[in-house]
């Protein structure tokens, strides 16, 4: 009895412990291919296994010893089931090997292939056909064209001396009335005021004393001459006689020059009435007279300047006098609003000023529109050389992007910015020395609002 019930407990015992390891083998490779999917496969994890399965055989082998032949035959089972797990984990480790030496081989270009598409996708802006047409923007292609390269000069548009009269009363008087204004246009020997002068008052009043001497000098002279000839008075008192008329007319003579000189009318009604008038067409710019004023002979009361032409003065750096010369073709741009004209340098001075270290030259403009007023501002370019530039955008095309020049390049679906050098300019027309290829399609008008709508995409994607 003792015997059959030590066998009993001897056999479950046996079984259990079986069992038992064969729990243990079981986790122990579920362990190792977790470590396979999350390391690579490689000698520690080998190494490991067989730790394992040397740990599971010695475990078996010793109980083997103290247990009996059923522990060995349930040892050698689950040995031979640790050794089937053993070879599918394996197999299992060359599969992945070899996936990932496949996938290795296709990583580099396949990644860099998807890094350029997705930059390019990321920095395209999208612009429809619509949306450009709508837009006005105009498509052109990076060409060559020759660059002219340009010297930029200070000036200021001035008067005409030329044709600029100051207007002085040359007898002084009191002013009875005034006809021009400040602004207006006149006409040569057209009326500006009107003075009431004392001084021209004797002018005239001597001139016409003269006269009447002169016609009683005259009618002596006939009466004389009639009684010569008739051999009743002497011949002395006709030749006393020519001499004073001779006299009167010098008299009268230099009376009317007087009054020339003045600028007034000999044969005026009123004695004291002195006329000012307008030398020549042009435009009341100054006015310094009033009604009841009175005015000196010296004193300039109107300037009339005609503006049909104007001055336009440069200062010229002593290092750039070479290259202003008389007849050099030049364009004049305005400072305050958007007007040009051309012109030709018509003199260039000869001195250079002690202070200013700048000699002066001067262009004569045509203003028919009086749009080149006295005073303005402007900048004078002339050409200082030319030369041919393989390639170049339109000026406008280029914008400020990142703090660095820009030209938006036409792509399918929109555009994309491209960062450029640029070089020589002209104002209409800028070389690029380097990121942009001769035919290149780009944005040649309208840029800006690309560039506005790159500024709204960037705002949206980093919300």
């Amino acid at each position: 009895m003792n015997t059959q019930e030590e066998r009993k407990t001897f056999t479950e015992r046996t079984s259990k412990k079986q069992w038992m390891a064969v729990v243990a083998i079981l986790v122990l490779g579920f362990a190792a291919g977790a470590l396979i999917l999350r390391t690579d496969p490689a000698k520690p994890q080998a190494a490991g296994h067989s730790e394992a399965g040397g740990h599971a055989d010695g475990e078996h082998h010793e109980e083997g010893k103290a247990e009996g032949k059923d522990h060995d035959h349930g040892h050698e089972e689950a040995k031979g089931h640790g050794d089937k797990e053993h070879h599918g984990e394996e197999a299992a480790k060359e599969k992945v090997a070899s996936a990932e030496a496949t996938a290795g081989s296709k990583a580099p270009e396949s990644k860099a292939t998807e890094s350029a598409a997705h930059k390019e996708d990321e920095e395209t802006i999208p612009f429809t056909d619509e949306q450009v047409k709508a837009a006005g923007m105009a498509i052109e292609s990076a060409g060559p064209a020759r660059i002219k390269t340009s010297l930029q000069l200070p000036g200021e548009i001035k008067f005409n001396e030329d044709r600029t009269a100051h207007v002085v009363p040359r007898v002084a008087g009191v002013v009875d009335s005034v006809s021009a204004n400040l602004g207006q246009e006149v006409k040569r020997g057209q009326v500006l005021a009107v003075l009431s002068s004392p001084g021209l008052s004797e002018q005239r009043s001597a001139l016409q004393s003269a006269q009447r001497r002169l016609e009683l000098a005259r009618t002596t002279y006939e009466r004389e001459k009639k009684l010569w000839e008739e051999k009743i008075s002497p011949q002395q008192d006709y030749l006393q006689a020519q001499q004073a008329m001779q006299e009167a007319q010098i008299a009268v003579a230099n009376a009317n020059q007087k009054l020339l000189a003045l600028g007034a009318t000999p044969g005026s009604a009123a004695l004291g009435r002195y006329e000012l008038r307008a030398p020549f067409d042009g435009m009341v710019v100054e006015k310094h007279i009033s009604l009841g004023e009175s005015v000196g002979e010296a004193v300039n009361v109107f300037t009339i300047s005609d503006l049909s032409t104007v001055w336009a003065e440069i200062s010229v750096a002593a290092n750039n006098l070479n290259l202003v010369r008389i007849g050099e073709p030049v364009t004049i741009r305005s400072s305050a609003f958007d007007q040009t004209a051309s012109g030709t340098v018509s003199y260039v001075g000869s001195l250079i000023g002690a202070q200013t270290r700048t000699a002066t030259a001067r262009v004569t403009l045509t203003n028919p529109q009086r749009v080149w007023r006295p005073g303005l501002f402007v900048n004078v370019e002339l050409v200082s050389s030319e030369a041919d530039a393989p390639v170049t955008v339109a000026a406008e095309a280029v914008q400020t992007v990142e703090e660095k020049p820009t030209v938006f390049l036409k792509v399918p679906g929109g555009f994309m910015p491209q960062h450029v050098q640029t070089g020589r300019s002209d104002g209409k027309r800028i070389e690029i020395v380097g990121g942009l290829k001769p035919g290149a399609a780009y944005a040649a008008s309208g840029s800006f609002v690309i560039k506005s709508q790159q500024g709204k995409s960037s705002a949206t994607h980093t919300h």
